[in-house]
């Protein structure tokens, strides 16, 4: 799936309890582009906000007419250029918005990073970059992000058997 423009308007969004629902993914690699071996650096993809220069993990509404799943993957062909493998969800926040007083569920994924475009959707509009966690830790301001990216590292350490050096997550 590759979509040349990004998705506009909120009259396909979903909600719960009066709470927009917001998809995310933190998109992540390993440095030497291996699966995860000991000596693999884990870097993630944070992008700018349309409106400011704050570093975030990209993120957006969930519509109707698309799995979570898809929403997921949507946003970060939008927002990051990236395409890849949603894995397990890490979780579930209660976040308000940063522009309006409108509070919405934001449910994260991690996202394998398979491909990254040159070119995507909101590339004239955005920044993305690549880093190390705790580098991504300190210029993510949004909290939610931030224990979801903790819960990412806690789980790869665990199912990948990575050593504590190898992940920061401090």
């Amino acid at each position: 799936m590759v979509c040349s423009v990004a998705r506009t308007g909120r009259h396909l969004q979903r909600y719960n309890r009066g709470r927009r629902l917001v998809v995310g993914c933190i998109p992540y690699r390993y440095k030497n582009g291996n699966t995860g071996g000991t000596k693999d650096e884990l870097e993630v993809l944070v992008i700018s906000s349309k409106k400011s220069q704050e570093m975030m993990f990209p993120k957006g509404g969930w519509e109707l007419d698309e799995s979570i799943e898809e929403a997921a993957r949507r946003e970060s062909l939008e927002e990051a250029g990236v395409l890849g493998n949603v894995e397990s969800q890490l979780g579930t926040w209660l976040f308000k918005s940063n522009s309006r007083e409108l509070h919405h569920e934001g449910l994260m994924f991690p996202l394998l990073v398979t491909e990254q475009l040159d070119l995507w959707p909101e590339k004239s509009v955005r920044l993305r970059e690549w880093m190390a966690v705790a580098k991504a830790r300190e210029v993510c301001k949004q909290l939610w992000m931030n224990e979801a990216l903790d819960i990412l590292v806690n789980r790869l350490k665990l199912v990948e058997g990575k050593d504590v050096q190898s992940i920061d997550i401090n």
